[in-house]
């Protein structure tokens, strides 16, 4: 199970806890990078260095970087999509994935700015009564991204190679 080429963009995010489990949800939904703008999140894990370990052993190899611009660093085969409650956008269930994608989140107690959303492929919303924590949000788009592709894998394989080592439950038929 492996996307091409998937990219997730944070503009300014704040909270070490929801990106650790958006490094998560990267890792389990096969994404290749996090880019993440702005000085809220460096100065909160600086403030609080010993949070919990949202991690899996499936996020350690997901980089996660700072940068300046996250529109700037889009490879040019790449299709930008803002996520975000905006009017006009596409309710997610009716939103077909690009194979190449880099999904660009607002912060969780803001919106993107109007240049980056100008400069999007696609604007997509997760269609719920009120907003959705960041977090959650990136584990619905990339849910959905799986769902949707036709070269996903499922069944017993990949049961066993997701599952806790706690966990050897079987379905009787």
């Amino acid at each position: 199970m492996k996307a091409a080429n998937v990219y997730i963009g944070l503009h300014n995010p704040k909270s070490p806890d929801n990106v650790n489990s958006i490094k998560r949800a990267a890792g389990n939904f096969c994404a290749d990078a996090i880019f993440y703008t702005g000085s809220r999140y460096p100065r909160a894990v600086k403030r609080n260095p010993g949070g919990p370990d949202m991690g899996r052993s499936v996020s350690l190899s997901v980089p996660i970087k700072g940068v300046q611009s996250l529109v700037d660093i889009v490879h040019e085969e790449m299709k930008i999509i803002c996520v975000e409650l905006a009017e006009n956008a596409i309710a997610l269930p009716d939103f077909q994935h690009p194979d190449s994608a880099f999904y660009i989140f607002g912060p969780e107690d803001g919106t993107l700015a109007q240049d980056i959303i100008d400069q999007a492929d696609a604007v997509i919303y997760v269609p719920t009564q009120g907003c959705m924590n960041i977090a959650a949000t990136v584990n619905v788009v990339l849910y959905d991204r799986l769902a949707k592709a036709a070269h996903s894998c499922f069944g017993n394989a990949l049961i066993r190679q997701s599952r806790d080592k706690n966990n050897n439950l079987i379905v009787k038929k």
